[in-house]
């Protein structure tokens, strides 16, 4: 797996800024991001965390609904790939977003300029010079299959690039790992500690006291430790009433670390702009589960924009997302929602039978419903009135 740089290979150095301030398109600003903590995908996903979150949202991005303003390019954005289903190349995009900050994908179209397949590249496959963009970005691309040869100089109009958080205008972006180096630094040494201390648990060193035998040569201290120590290899430790062996214990302020986990799963959370208790942590104890889910509906439509944003621009047409399917997959709290709306007044019940037949939670074609008095009602209506 990559390492994922913002400049993606770019082969120019940016030239000298000629005014006297400095911002975040600066070289000295984007050279302290491009440093040495970066962080591979491969093991990234390889801590339960990081696993969760990408996993979680990933997954729910993939499952919202996309609809275009023009009826032709549906099918494409239904089935962009030949060699893997929607819900599983769309979650490759997202996940690849969610990791390195940008994804691709190649659109092979006909000679009318038609789209017959999206095929998803990695980020390794991709180069281009971020500086060439007068007329626009052109990519270098090389594709798996041997068969196809690599493409130069690819215009931008055949390329989905998708990107997140972008400190150069829009050309590239920034992972989201690259300020979780510290974070996986402390967990993996904390981790560290607790295996060895589990694999150690039996075999702890410690102090090994001779009582009432005087001084002893090197060579007898040395003897008697390693006869203490072949007892501890699977069996109890047996003394007599002229030894004492104390064993040595982890001070308080370095097992402190082993709780370490906690805080960096918050932390991991807090990048990515979701609720701690959705992977797993502790979260806030005063937030109630209505609120969390309300935040984490808010990250799932903040990683949309982006990619909504993409896809509009290069379709050259509007791409709308119902995200409903994503946070919402049984339908409950949407149900639970309208209900209340109908109590208070605010939709007529018909109104509200109404958006939920469109959001597809109830079917749209309801047998006729019957009070218990044995009035016949239909779909809308309340004691056999409109």
């Amino acid at each position: 797996m990559p390492i994922f740089n913002i400049t993606n290979i770019a082969t120019e150095s940016p030239p000298d800024n000629q005014g006297g301030f400095f911002d975040i398109t600066d070289p000295e600003f984007l050279a302290t991001l491009n440093g040495s903590e970066w962080v591979s995908a491969e093991t990234a996903l390889r801590n339960s965390d990081l696993f969760s979150i990408i996993n979680q949202l990933s997954n729910d991005l993939a499952t919202v609904k996309l609809t275009t303003s023009r009826k032709q390019l549906q099918g494409i954005v239904d089935n962009p790939s030949n060699n893997a289903n929607r819900f599983n190349f769309y979650q490759s995009i997202f996940a690849q977003m969610l990791l390195g900050g940008e994804a691709f994908a190649y659109r092979w179209r006909n000679e009318n300029g038609r789209d017959m397949k999206w095929e998803y590249l990695r980020p390794s496959q991709v180069s281009f010079n971020r500086l060439d963009n007068k007329d626009g970005i052109y990519y270098n691309i090389t594709f798996d299959d041997p068969r196809i040869p690599p493409k130069q100089h690819v215009p931008q109009g055949d390329v989905l690039h998708f990107k997140l958080l972008s400190v150069d205008g829009g050309l590239t972006s920034v992972s989201p790992l690259m300020a979780l180096g510290r974070e996986l630094d402390i967990q993996k040494a904390s981790d560290n500690l607790t295996i060895n201390s589990l694999k150690n648990a039996l075999n702890a060193n410690g102090i090994l006291k001779i009582k009432g035998g005087g001084l002893l040569d090197f060579k007898t201290k040395l003897s008697r430790s390693r006869q203490a120590m072949k007892q501890m290899q699977g069996g109890p430790l047996v003394l007599d009433d002229l030894e004492d062996f104390t064993p040595l214990e982890i001070k308080s302020n370095v097992s402190q670390l082993l709780k370490q986990a906690d805080w960096t799963t918050g932390q991991f959370a807090k990048v990515y702009g979701i609720p701690e208790n959705v992977v797993g942590g502790q979260g806030d104890q005063q937030s109630s589960l209505e609120m969390s889910l309300d935040l984490y509906n808010k990250a799932v439509s903040r990683y949309l924009r982006p990619f909504i944003g993409e896809l509009s621009q290069k379709l050259s047409c509007d791409v709308d997302a119902d995200i409903l399917p994503a946070v919402d997959p049984t339908g409950s709290n949407s149900v639970s929602r309208i209900n209340s709306m109908v109590k208070s007044g605010t939709l007529a019940q018909n109104q509200g039978l109404y958006i939920l037949q469109q959001a597809e939670i109830l079917p749209k074609e309801l047998p006729e419903g019957e009070n218990p008095n044995g009035t016949t009602l239909k779909g809308g209506e309340i004691n056999g009135k409109d």
